[in-house]
C-alpha cells in the first residue's frame, strides 16, 4: 500500500503533486498564500509551482487571481480512470450491490484520507454516485479502516504520529487494535455514532489491495455475514 523508495525521492516532484492534490481537494478557488499556509510551505515556492501548473493547463487562475482545477486536471482524471478500467469494471458490480437497500461506496486510501470514487445512497441513480463526495478521514470510514489494516503497524504509527485520530480519542494503540481485528476478520465493521447511528461493512479490493468497497446503513450484527459475502464476491468480480 505504501511503497518504500529504492532511491532518493525527487522532492520537487513530491511538492508539485502535494500542491496539486491540495488544490484538487479545495471546495472553492484558493489563493497562493492560503494554499501555502495549509501546506505549511514557502509561499514563493508554492507560487512558482502554481504558475508552472497553470502554464501546463492543469490548474487555472480565476479573475480574482485564485487557483482552481483546470482542463488538464480533468483530462488526467479521465485518462487515469480510462486506463485503469476500474470504473468501467466496478459500476455494474456496485449497482448490483444496491439490491440490499444500503448506501454502496467504493474508495481509495490517500495518506490519512479516503477518496470516494463512488457513493450512492438508496434512491438515487447510480451515475449520480460518481464523484459525489470528496475526501473523508480514513478512520471514520469502513473503507478507510479496511485499507489502513493493509499497512504495517509502523506505517500507521508514522501516519498518525503526534496527531489526534478521528473516532479514536484513546490514540494510535486503540486504532491498531481495531486494525488487527480487521486483518483477522478480513473485513471492517464500523459503527458511526452520529445522528444517523449507522454501520459500515467494508472489504478490500485487489491483490495487492488498491481500493475498498462498502455498504452502510442500519445493519444489525446478524446481517453482517451476508453482506460480507456479497461484498467479497463483488470485490473478486471487480478484480
Amino acid at each position: 500500500m505504501r511503497a518504500k523508495p529504492n532511491a532518493q525521492p525527487n522532492q520537487s516532484l513530491i511538492d508539485g503533486i502535494v500542491t496539486l492534490q491540495a488544490l484538487a481537494s479545495a471546495p472553492e478557488p484558493v489563493g497562493c498564500r492560503e494554499l501555502a499556509r495549509q501546506l505549511g510551505a514557502n509561499t514563493t515556492r508554492v507560487n512558482r509551482l502554481l504558475k508552472t501548473l497553470a502554464y501546463m493547463g492543469i490548474v487555472r487562475q480565476t479573475s480574482d487571481r485564485k487557483y482552481t482545477p483546470g482542463p488538464g486536471m480533468h483530462v488526467l482524471a479521465a485518462q487515469s480512470l480510462f486506463a485503469s478500467g476500474l470504473i468501467r469494471r466496478a459500476l455494474p458490480v456496485l449497482e448490483h450491490l444496491r439490491r440490499f437497500g444500503h448506501t454502496v461506496a467504493m474508495g481509495v486510501l490517500w495518506n490519512d484520507s479516503v477518496s470516494y470514487l463512488f457513493h450512492a445512497p438508496p434512491g438515487i441513480e447510480a451515475a449520480r454516485g460518481l464523484g459525489r463526495i470528496g475526501l473523508l478521514p480514513a478512520t471514520t470510514s469502513g473503507i478507510g479502516i479496511v485499507l489502513l489494516s493493509k499497512l504495517h503497524d509502523e506505517d500507521v504509527r508514522e501516519l498518525y504520529a503526534n496527531r489526534e485520530i478521528p473516532m479514536f480519542p484513546e490514540g494510535v494503540e486503540s486504532l491498531l487494535a481495531t486494525l488487527a481485528l480487521t486483518r483477522e476478520q478480513g473485513y471492517a465493521r464500523v459503527h458511526v455514532a452520529d445522528e444517523r447511528d449507522h454501520h459500515i461493512v467494508a472489504v478490500p479490493v485487489g491483490n495487492p489491495v488498491y481500493a475498498g468497497i462498502a455498504m452502510s446503513g442500519w445493519i444489525p450484527e446478524s446481517a453482517t455475514a451476508e453482506l460480507v459475502e456479497a461484498l467479497l464476491s463483488a470485490a473478486r468480480e471487480i478484480g
